[in-house]
Order: structure tokens, then C-alpha cells, then sequence
């Protein structure tokens, strides 16, 4: 059986791939995740899933192994949102995206090392945000402080609170993985979490 990696250090993407109830292990590849130029948000999370993923794969050498890598943007009105880190600008941004619609794209790579082979997909969900007074957009973030995520929110939490509706393919995909889609792809590869594998064991029964 493949190792399964996620190419990633985060808690909630780590917390989303375990509901697949997979074995797999955790890696943080070093990787400058800057915007260039004009780069437009889906683009940006493309990019920077493809290059967690290819630079996991050459952290493990030679070792076979399946690595999964994720990156998440968010734009309003075509500008890029991105972790707020404390109060003020979660507030600010918050603030801005108040009756308007932010569209959150998270692109996934999944490559196996063995084969080369890979994989690529984004999701882009809409969120809708409703108006809400100032007050009570500082109130949210005083009790749920979510400075680490891509808006500043938690879709998963009371941020739900402040939205009019989302649109998306996949509830998954908002909170930073898509395993719709995951889950699909890591079946065709042999992981799959209905059919749990062991060492020498055959991906098919007799």
C-alpha cells in the first residue's frame, strides 16, 4: 500500500482528509506563496497547489507515495483576499465584504510518485455575505478569532452566521479540501476508504 501524504500543515485540511478514515502522514513543503503581478486568484491557487505538490514528491526521493496538496484564495470583485492574521484586518475585510459575494477557488493537485502521474481539479464556491453591523462583525470575531483563514471566517463554525447563502459542489471544498473529489481520485488510485487496504493485499477480492 501507498503512502498517502498531505502536503500540508494545516490543521483543517488535516481534520477534513481524516474523515476518509485513510492512514496518511503530514509534510510542510517550504514553498513562497506570494502573488505575482497581476495574478489572478484561481491562478494563484492552482500554482501554488501544483508547486506544495511537486515539491512534496521531491522531498520523499525515491520513495513511492501519494501526495496531496491543496491552496485556497479568495476574491471580492476580482481583488485577492487572504489570511487576515489579526483583528483590525479581518475586520476591514469583513467589512467590505458585507452584501457582496466573495468566490473562494481551492485547487488540489494529487501526484503518485511511482507513476508520475497527476491530478488537478478547483472548486469555486460563492459565498453570499449578508449586512451585518459593524459591531457585530467584531463581535463574531472576538469569539471565534479565525485570523488563519482565507477571509477571514469560519464556514465550519458561528461564521456561518454572517452569510445569505453559498454555492458550491462540494460543503468540503470551503473549508480548504474538496473530498468529493479526493475521495474519488485517491479510489482510482488504490486508496479507496470503502476498501481499505493492507500490505499484500489485493485491490480486488478473489
Amino acid at each position: 500500500m501507498q503512502r498517502l501524504i498531505l502536503a500540508s500543515t494545516s490543521r483543517y485540511r488535516g481534520e477534513l482528509l481524516a474523515r476518509l478514515s485513510l492512514p496518511f502522514e503530514t509534510l510542510a513543503p517550504d514553498i513562497d506563496e506570494s502573488a505575482t503581478e497581476n495574478e489572478a486568484a484561481v491562478a494563484l491557487a492552482q500554482r501554488l497547489a501544483r508547486q506544495k505538490a511537486e515539491r512534496a514528491a521531491q522531498m520523499r526521493g525515491s520513495q513511492s507515495a501519494v501526495i496531496l496538496a491543496a491552496d485556497q484564495t479568495a476574491a471580492l470583485g476580482g481583488k485577492l483576499l487572504r489570511k487576515p492574521g489579526n483583528l483590525p484586518t479581518a475586520l476591514e475585510q469583513l467589512a467590505a465584504c458585507q452584501g457582496q459575494s466573495v468566490f473562494f477557488h481551492t485547487a488540489t493537485t494529487i501526484i503518485e510518485t511511482t507513476s508520475g502521474s497527476a491530478w488537478h481539479d478547483v472548486d469555486t464556491t460563492e459565498v453570499r455575505f449578508l449586512r451585518r453591523p459593524l459591531a457585530e462583525l467584531a463581535r463574531y470575531l472576538e469569539l471565534e478569532q479565525p485570523f488563519d483563514c482565507a477571509g477571514g471566517f469560519k464556514a465550519e463554525g458561528l461564521g456561518i452566521a454572517l452569510f445569505g447563502f453559498i454555492d458550491s459542489r462540494d460543503p468540503t471544498a470551503l473549508i480548504g479540501l474538496p473530498l468529493i473529489w479526493v475521495s474519488r481520485v485517491l479510489a482510482e488510485i488504490g486508496l479507496d476508504p470503502l476498501r481499505p487496504q493492507v500490505p499484500g493485499q489485493e485491490s480486488d477480492p478473489p
